[in-house]
C-alpha cells in the first residue's frame, strides 16, 4: 500500500510563486511514477504534470510549460512542484498521485491518491 501526503499550498498573488510537496510512504518501487492533478470548482480533475522516479523525465501539460517545474528525490521518496509566475487560472486542489509502470496523464491510471492542498492565487 503507498500513502501520499501533500504539503505547500496557500494564498498567493498572481505572479508569486508556492513550493509543493508530495511525501511518499509505503511501498514506492523504482519503477513507479508520481504525478500532480488539480481540480478548480466544478470542474473535473486534470492532469498538471508527471515524473518517472526511475528515469526523472518529465511530462508536463501545455498550460504549466515553463512556469512549472516538477522535480523528485527518490531517497526520500519526495516529489517537488515548484510553481512561478502563478495565475488566478491555477487556483485549485492539487493532489499527488502514484502509480507503478510509467507515467500517465488520466486519473483514471493512478490508483495512489493523496488528500490534496489548496492552491489559491488572488488577482
Amino acid at each position: 500500500q503507498v500513502q501520499l501526503a501533500e504539503s505547500g499550498g496557500g494564498l498567493v498573488q498572481t505572479g508569486g510563486s508556492l513550493r509543493l510537496s508530495c511525501a511518499a510512504s509505503g511501498r514506492i518501487f523504482s519503477d513507479y511514477a508520481l504525478a500532480w492533478f488539480r481540480q478548480a470548482p466544478g470542474k473535473e480533475r486534470e492532469f498538471v504534470v508527471t515524473i518517472s522516479m526511475t528515469s526523472g523525465s518529465t511530462y508536463y501539460t501545455d498550460s504549466v510549460k515553463g512556469r512549472f517545474t516538477i522535480s523528485r528525490d527518490s531517497a526520500k521518496n519526495t516529489m517537488y512542484l515548484q510553481m512561478n509566475n502563478l495565475k488566478p487560472e491555477d487556483t485549485a486542489v492539487y493532489y499527488c498521485a502514484a502509480r507503478p509502470r510509467g507515467r500517465g496523464t488520466s486519473p483514471g491510471v493512478y490508483p495512489y491518491w493523496g488528500q490534496g492542498t489548496q492552491v489559491t492565487v488572488s488577482s
